[in-house]
C-alpha cells in the first residue's frame, strides 16, 4: 500500500509570518490594509489573543500530531506565497503573499515532499521573488513542481523515490481560472508557472504527453491542479472532462486546489478526483463576507493507493478548525456538518462521504 497525505492551499505569508519568529517587513498594498499586522488583529478579535512570536509548528497545531500518526509515504501540498525579502510588488494585483524566508521552517516541519508552485502567488513579488523562493526551497531540501527557471523546469515533476523501488511523480499546473496571470507562464527563457491552456481539452492532451514522457510502469503520478474560483461548489464541466482525461491517460491522483472550502470528491476508475482541497494555512479569520461556506474548517487527505496498481484502497479526510491561526481538531457538530456538505456536492459524481472511526470521514465504499 502507498499512503498520500494531500491538502489545498498552505498560505504561511502576510498575517501568519507576522507571528513566527523572524517576520517579515509588514508592508501590504490592499485596498483595506497597509499592514500584514492587520490580518492578526482580526483574527484575535474573533477567537482572543495569539501569542508572539510562536515557534514553527503554531499554524499546524493539531494537524502535526494527526499526520504522524497517519504514517504517510509521501505529502503534497499548495504553497501559495513567495518566499522573498524582495519589496517589488507585482502589478495589477490587490493581493500580495509573502513570507520571510528565515520563516521556512513553518513549511518544512510538516515534511512534504513536494510544494506545488503553480499558483497565482508564488510570483507576488515578480521573477525575482520567484528565483529566491525556489532557491530557498532548495537549500531547504523541499522538492517543488509546477514553477521553475524556464518552461521545462516548471513542467518537470516532482520525483520521489519510493523505499523499495516506484516513485511518485508529481506534476504541478495552474489555469488562469484561479487568477493567474497568463503572463506569467514560463517560457523557454524566463522563470514562471506552469500554466495550462485555456481549451482544457487541448491541456490535457498536453499534460498527458508530458506523463507519458516521466513516467515508467511502476510509478504512481499526482496531478496537482490550482483552478477555479474562490468560492462555490459546482464543478464546471470542462474542468470534470479535464480530471477524467488525465486519470484515462494514467494519472493516479487529481489533486484539485484553490477554493478557499473543499469542493466535491469523486473516484473515477478506481481513481480518486479531489476538485478543491480548500485552504489549510492563512490568514483570513476574522475576515466576513463569506460565512455559510465555513472555510474555518479545513480538511488534510490521506490517500491509499495500491502500489502496484494505483487502485484506490481508501480516502479519509481529517476536519480541522483555524482558530487563533492554528490549526485545531474540529468538533463533533462541525465534522457533521462538513460530512453533510461534502456528501451532498459529491452525490452528482457518484461518491458518498460518511462519517468514520476518530472523527474522520471517509468515502462509502459499498
Amino acid at each position: 500500500m502507498l499512503r498520500l497525505w494531500l491538502c489545498g492551499d498552505v498560505m504561511p505569508g502576510r498575517g501568519v509570518d507576522q507571528i513566527l519568529r523572524y517576520p517579515g517587513n509588514p508592508a501590504l498594498r490592499e485596498p483595506h490594509l497597509t499592514d500584514a499586522r492587520g490580518y492578526v488583529e482580526l483574527a484575535e478579535a474573533v477567537a482572543g489573543p495569539i501569542p508572539r512570536p510562536v515557534d514553527d509548528a503554531w499554524p499546524w497545531g493539531e494537524a502535526l500530531a494527526a499526520l504522524r500518526m497517519a504514517q504517510p509515504d509521501v505529502g503534497v501540498l499548495n504553497l501559495e506565497t513567495s518566499i522573498t525579502r524582495s519589496g517589488r510588488f507585482a502589478s495589477g494585483k490587490d493581493v500580495h503573499y509573502r513570507m520571510s524566508p528565515d520563516n521556512l521552517g513553518c513549511v518544512a516541519v510538516a515534511e512534504p515532499d513536494v510544494c506545488a508552485l503553480a499558483n497565482n502567488h508564488v510570483l507576488d513579488f515578480g521573477r525575482e521573488g520567484l528565483e529566491e523562493t525556489l532557491e530557498v526551497l532548495s537549500s531547504a531540501g523541499l522538492a517543488v513542481a509546477g514553477a521553475g527557471r524556464d518552461r521545462e523546469a516548471a513542467w518537470q515533476p516532482a520525483v520521489v523515490p519510493l523505499d523499495g523501488g516506484g516513485r511518485v511523480l508529481v506534476f504541478a499546473m495552474g489555469a488562469v481560472s484561479s487568477g493567474i496571470p497568463s503572463s506569467w507562464a514560463a517560457t523557454r527563457h524566463r522563470p514562471g508557472v506552469a500554466v495550462l491552456d485555456d481549451d482544457l481539452d487541448v491541456a490535457a492532451a498536453a499534460v498527458l504527453e508530458r506523463v507519458q514522457r516521466w513516467r515508467r510502469p511502476e510509478d504512481r503520478v499526482v496531478a496537482s491542479v490550482h483552478w477555479g474560483s474562490n468560492w462555490g461548489y459546482e464543478v464546471p464541466p470542462a474542468q470534470v472532462r479535464f480530471a477524467h482525461a488525465l486519470v484515462d491517460g494514467g494519472v493516479d491522483v487529481v489533486h484539485g486546489h484553490s477554493s478557499h472550502h473543499p469542493r466535491p470528491v469523486e473516484v473515477h476508475r478506481d481513481r480518486p478526483i479531489l476538485y478543491g482541497c480548500g485552504d489549510l494555512i492563512n490568514d483570513y479569520e476574522g475576515i466576513g463576507g463569506r460565512e455559510a461556506y465555513r472555510s474555518d474548517l479545513r480538511l488534510l487527505y490521506l490517500v491509499d493507493l495500491e502500489r502496484h496498481t494505483g487502485e484506490l484502497l481508501g480516502l479519509r479526510m481529517l476536519p480541522l478548525q483555524a482558530r487563533r491561526l492554528r490549526l485545531e481538531t474540529a468538533e463533533d457538530a462541525d465534522i457533521a456538518w462538513l460530512r453533510a456538505v461534502l456528501d451532498r456536492i459529491s452525490r452528482p459524481h457518484g461518491t458518498r462521504v460518511v462519517l468514520a472511526p476518530h472523527g474522520h470521514l471517509a468515502l462509502d465504499r459499498s
